[in-house]
């Protein structure tokens, strides 16, 4: 059974989001050398992804800057050929220009019991904030994966606000980058 890892990007040291227009964004998306995109080790971890699982509106922005002319972002071709699971209520098809992508507006549970079942890979949630929230409340992530960045934002969005009251995490790894962006590795203590 493929397992469902849950990935935080943008992470500030005082839990917070890089929401777009802030200085924090900035920040995270003005010293590439600081995140380190192009890692191999981190470019495999999303080729073996079975799914890339995504909320609507972070779908829509990802699309779009993957799929624009001039995207050349490491991660473009990898999730142009990977598959793309969509949970959205209220979005119908999905962009014409991002192939291999399905929307799924049924059960959230059933939904992620249909990706867990087969081979190889595992389900890689991208985001965003209400799918995160809506996933850990059913209890269906087996792993997090966050990247904390050497920041104190002091503004964005606090990604676990409506996530269960106790929801006990045990640490696999932790690596640093050379520019302080530590790695959390946490697996869901059940």
């Amino acid at each position: 059974m493929r397992k469902v890892i849950a990935t935080v990007f943008n992470y500030s040291l005082d839990g917070l989001l890089a929401d777009e227009h802030t200085e924090f964004w900035d920040f995270c998306f003005s010293h590439p050398e600081i995140a380190h995109p192009e890692d191999p080790a981190h470019l495999d971890f999303l080729r073996g992804a079975h799914a890339h699982v995504m909320g609507r509106a972070s779908y829509e922005a990802i699309a779009e800057a993957m799929t624009s002319p001039t995207a050349d972002h490491p991660f473009a071709g990898l999730l142009t050929d990977g598959h793309k699971v969509v949970f959205s209520r209220t979005l119908k098809k999905a962009d014409a220009d991002w192939a291999n992508t399905t929307i799924a507006a049924g059960d959230t549970t059933e939904q992620i019991d249909r990706l867990r079942t087969g081979g190889d890979g595992y389900i890689l949630v991208w985001g965003g904030v209400g799918l995160f929230r809506s996933l850990m409340q059913l209890d269906l992530v087996d792993e997090l994966r966050v990247s904390m960045f050497p920041y104190i934002a002091g503004e964005g969005t606090r990604i676990f606000d409506g996530v269960p009251k106790s929801y006990q995490l045990e640490l696999v790894s932790h690596t640093a980058s050379a520019g302080g962006v530590i790695e959390l590795r946490y697996r869901r203590a059940r």
